[in-house]
C-alpha cells in the first residue's frame, strides 16, 4: 500500500508541477503549486518524516502559498490570461530541463551509494527542539539568526527604494 500511495503522490506532485508552469491564469498556477506543496508533504508523512512534513505545511503550503494568492489578488486582475510562451523559450526550457534531468540521472547511477550500518538517530521532538536552538556543531540558531538578519537588510531596501520620491 506504501508504495502505491508513494506513486500516486509522486505522480501528483509531477502533473500538478507541470500544470503550475503552463497554466497561463497565475491563480491557478498558484493553486497548482499548492497541490505540489501538499503532495511533497504527504510523501513527508509517508516517509514518517512528521517534522518535516508539518513544516512543509505551515510554512509552505499555508504560509507562501497565501501570500502569493493575496499578491496576486491585490495586484493583478485574476480573470487575465499570461501571454503565451514562444517557441524559442519553450525550446529552451525543454532543453535545459532535459539536460538537468539527464544529469541527476547520470549522478544517481554513477555514485556509489555505500550502505549505512550506523545506529539509528534520536529523531524526538527534544532532540529535533535543542538542535534547532543550539549554537553547538549541530546547531541551526546561527544560521537562522543571519538569514533573519540578511531578510531584514533586504526589506529595509526595497521600502527605502519603494519610499524614494522622484526629482
Amino acid at each position: 500500500m506504501e508504495q502505491v500511495l508513494f506513486y500516486i503522490f509522486a505522480g501528483m506532485i509531477l502533473v500538478f508541477s507541470v500544470l503550475t508552469v503552463t497554466s497561463r491564469r497565475i491563480l491557478r498556477a498558484a493553486v497548482y503549486l499548492l497541490f505540489v506543496l501538499v503532495a511533497a508533504a504527504a510523501l513527508f508523512f509517508l516517509m514518517q518524516f512528521e517534522f518535516l512534513a508539518a513544516v512543509q505545511l505551515t510554512l509552505y503550503a499555508g504560509g507562501i502559498i497565501v501570500l502569493i494568492i493575496f499578491s496576486v489578488m491585490l495586484t493583478s486582475h485574476v480573470s487575465e490570461k499570461l501571454e503565451p510562451v514562444k517557441f524559442g523559450k519553450a525550446a529552451f526550457a525543454f532543453a535545459a530541463s532535459a539536460a538537468g534531468a539527464a544529469l541527476t540521472v547520470y549522478t544517481l547511477l554513477s555514485y556509489p551509494f555505500p550502505e549505512v550500518s550506523a545506529a539509528e538517530i534520536d529523531t524526538s521532538m527534544k532532540r529535533i527542539g535543542s538542535e534547532l536552538l543550539g549554537y553547538q556543531a549541530n546547531g541551526y540558531a546561527l544560521p537562522f539568526e543571519v538569514i533573519s538578519i540578511l531578510l531584514l537588510a533586504g526589506m529595509l531596501g526595497v521600502i527605502i527604494i519603494a519610499k524614494r520620491s522622484e526629482k
